[in-house]
């Protein structure tokens, strides 16, 4: 107090406004108005598109979100979505059958999950890969250190709430014509126009199939957005992240799995997501039953009387039997015995250093094991069913005819698919970097089985 009235006495001994004074004064009053009111918009327009996305992002609904089940077809519910600085929305009006309405308390508590759990596959994905040229007992060592960032492996809440996801849409008066899974391992960010054609391709030959894809990465948001143009056609595509706990137990894979997870397995040098993806699709249909596919194969025709089938990727012509099959397409009732013979032989001969060991190789090891042995009741398909083109001949289908004869060739090929193949598969380890040039045969496939297809050349 008493340092106050010092302090007013010696102001007393100049000009009270000293207009130097004044104009600091002003200007700092003038500063703090306008960083006042920046604050204040940008604190309203985070609020605004948090609740936003708390009203259009997928997750369970009110109803059953303690399951995770999709909630059914709602005619009453309806909204206005547009794509503008990364908030969900759209010009046109919607009927609200693919997103759940939480509370706007739920909605951003499911938001920062799976925004978290995105970021982590985004962050993770292309730094998990074992150091090659060592030994296996560092590469084991590396593995253990690297646990944590391996979401896949935790059964934390979102991967628990699986079975009931799954559950849910396939049953929930969906009306599925055909239960049809895929697996995406990595960010969501890098599934492209490649990969969303093969979606495109199940609803143009199936309309009212359900396709799930196994995957933690498009279980969000961002993975919303990227399946948003085939929702809002009103196909039946949902991202779900799995529980591989759930879909390893009671299978021979149930202890490899757990050593794996207590890091007394050595992962190998080959991406671990590669492998897991191999027991993925066996174990999600042993638990289902259904189709599998790769995300690079393009349907061209109904599935419709396929059973208990896998397709063979090569035959001996002269012999008339098949060299090598594949497991990229595989058809198959649910516990069914030869795909506990799969997983057995994974769980037995898991090697991670040996690039389709535990993939078309094994498939083709167990079937050739198993000779004309009874009970097992499935077909194998020939090449042209589901192979129609080898890997090392696949670059055939992206370039257009530059002469005459390469043109009929082409219209001949084109027969050919269309008439004897259910899909073509474009390998795209082999093919991911080439084009689709106009007129070429792809092209020409894209044209006719896809359903956005603007977004695709």
């Amino acid at each position: 107090m008493q340092l106050f009235i010092t302090k007013r006495k010696n102001c007393n001994n100049k000009s009270m406004f000293d207009h130097r004074v004044l104009k600091h004064a002003m200007i700092s009053i003038i500063s703090l108005i306008i960083f006042s009111a920046i604050f204040f918009l940008i604190h309203v327009d985070t609020i605004i598109q948090h609740d936003d996305d708390s009203l259009h992002h997928p997750s369970s609904s009110s109803s059953s979100s303690s399951k995770g089940i999709i909630p059914q077809k709602s005619k009453e519910s309806q909204t206005e979505i547009k794509l503008e600085a990364g908030v969900v929305r759209s010009t046109t009006t919607l009927t609200v059958s693919h997103i759940a309405l939480n509370s706007l308390q739920e909605g951003n508590h499911r938001e920062v999950e799976i925004m978290d759990n995105d970021d982590d596959e985004e962050r993770g994905n292309t730094l998990l890969v074992a150091p090659i040229n060592v030994s296996e007992s560092e590469r084991i060592s590396w593995f253990r250190g690297k646990m944590h960032e391996f979401k896949i492996l935790k059964s934390d809440k979102l991967a628990r709430e699986f079975h009931g996801r799954v559950l849910g849409f396939f049953g929930n008066n969906n009306g599925c014509e055909g239960q049809f899974f895929m697996t995406w391992i990595s960010p969501a960010t890098s599934f492209g126009s490649r990969e969303l054609l093969s979606v495109q391709s199940v609803f143009k030959v199936h309309p009212k199939a359900c396709l799930v894809i196994l995957s933690r990465s498009l279980d969000s948001v961002r993975g919303y957005r990227v399946l948003k143009p085939v929702l809002d056609l009103g196909f039946k595509v949902q991202a779900i992240t799995p529980d591989l706990s759930f879909l390893f137990k009671g299978t021979p894979a149930e202890y490899w799995f757990h050593q794996l997870r207590k890091g007394k397995k050595d992962p190998g040098e080959i991406p671990l997501f590669q492998n897991l993806s191999n027991l993925i699709r066996l174990s999600v249909l042993y638990k289902y039953g259904g189709v599998y596919l790769d995300t690079d194969f393009i349907l061209l025709k109904p599935f419709t009387g396929l059973r208990n089938c896998i397709g063979a990727q090569s035959m001996d012509l002269g012999q008339k039997h098949w060299t090598r099959l594949n497991n990229a397409v595989l058809v198959f009732d649910m516990n069914h015995p030869l795909l506990l013979r799969f997983i057995k032989e994974f769980a037995l001969t898991f090697d991670g250093n040996k690039w389709g060991h535990n993939g078309p190789y094994l498939v083709s090891r167990v079937v050739s094991k198993l000779g004309r042995k009874s009970g097992f009741n499935f077909t194998i398909l020939p090449p042209m069913a589901f192979y129609p083109v080898d890997w090392n001949k696949i670059d055939g289908l992206f370039r257009k005819p530059k002469t005459r004869s390469e043109s009929k060739w082409v219209e001949a090929k084109l027969v050919q698919l269309t008439g004897e193949s259910y899909g073509v598969h474009l390998w795209n380890k082999q093919s991911g970097r080439l084009v689709i040039e106009e007129g070429s045969i792809l092209g020409k496939l894209v044209s006719h089985h896809c359903v956005i297809c603007k977004t695709l050349l």
